[in-house]
């Protein structure tokens, strides 16, 4: 839906695109949507604001509005709404600069980029920010931003509710990985890097790009560049006992994964991975289908990012 905000270009403005999700959490904030946009206005940009209402909205909006005449695009939600919003600027091939509003429970990716939590000093952001490279990943022939991954605590994002997202936020991940911790089986995977090949029993499989997972779990920041190039596989075996358990925990927390030979981590730009139980993986926090055969590819330099 477009509103009546702004959907003419004046002359010497440029133009913005501002793609909502009001259910991601902040709709309970009163007046924050005409604060952004009376900030874009002061720094130079008429906006049309363009409100979701269905998966898949925000690519439907990004492909069918963004012509040669709009000069930057800008979303607000959550991670699902961000992995919407640059699957139609990959599909259109946008160029232009980006920026994100981060508002939804965990904002994994926004907190990898340093982007602030409050929506009108991220906007702020993004009009006096620089322009990022940024890498985006494809998951068979879907597109995503930070994550696609499959095993433990994996299906917590999709399956929370999100009216329970809204009211607990990040506290809703771990209540609802909780649950998952006493019905997850181990798979024996075979994963194919192009330089080497891994097999055994995994209870996580992830192709990262961001510097925290669920908000739960952080990676060592200092190995990873969102715009290098590459992503980070991370691997993590079945334990066999407790003393493995908390050899795994202890590696994980203190991102020493080097001591544990149960954590597989490395830089990957291809990979191959056989999953023979074909099902649900983790796309950005949403859900995603997988097959026994499921190839990643990397899009390199795939969005101009303002951060």
């Amino acid at each position: 839906m477009i509103s009546n905000i702004g959907d003419y270009k004046l002359s010497g403005f440029k133009r913005l695109i501002f793609i909502i999700n009001p259910n991601a959490g902040v709709h309970k904030k009163e007046g924050v949507f005409t604060g952004i946009v009376n900030m874009f206005f002061d720094y130079g940009y008429t906006t049309t604001v363009l409100f979701t209402r269905k998966a898949g909205d925000a690519t439907e909006f990004v492909e069918k509005f963004a012509t040669s005449s709009v000069d930057l695009i800008v979303c607000m939600g959550g991670d699902g709404t961000l992995n919407e919003t640059l699957r139609g600027v990959n599909n259109v091939k946008w160029r232009k600069p980006f920026g994100y509003i981060p508002a939804g429970s965990t904002n994994d990716y926004a907190s990898s980029l340093g982007l602030p939590t409050d929506p009108i000093e991220a906007a702020k952001r993004i009009m006096t920010g620089k322009v990022r490279s940024l890498d985006l990943g494809m998951f068979n022939d879907s597109l995503f931003v930070y994550t696609a991954c499959v095993g433990l605590f994996t299906n917590t994002s999709y399956e929370t509710p999100q009216k329970v997202k809204n009211i607990i936020g990040h506290l809703a991940y771990v209540l609802e990985g909780m649950k998952d911790m006493t019905q997850f089986k181990p798979v024996y995977v075979k994963i194919d890097t192009g330089e080497q090949v891994l097999e055994d029993n995994y209870i996580y499989v992830g192709i990262c790009n961001t510097y925290s997972l669920g908000g739960v779990m952080k990676l060592d920041d200092s190995a990873i560049d969102l715009g290098d190039g590459a992503y980070e596989l991370l691997a993590i075996s079945m334990p066999r006992d407790i003393f493995q358990t908390t050899n795994i925990i202890t590696a994980l927390l203190t991102q020493k994964y080097e001591t544990c030979n149960l954590i597989h981590f490395s830089k990957i730009t291809h990979c191959e991975i056989y999953y023979p139980r074909p099902g649900d993986w983790s796309l950005d926090g949403e859900r995603g289908k997988g097959k026994e055969k499921n190839v990643f590819d990397i899009i390199p330099d795939a969005v101009n990012f303002l951060c």
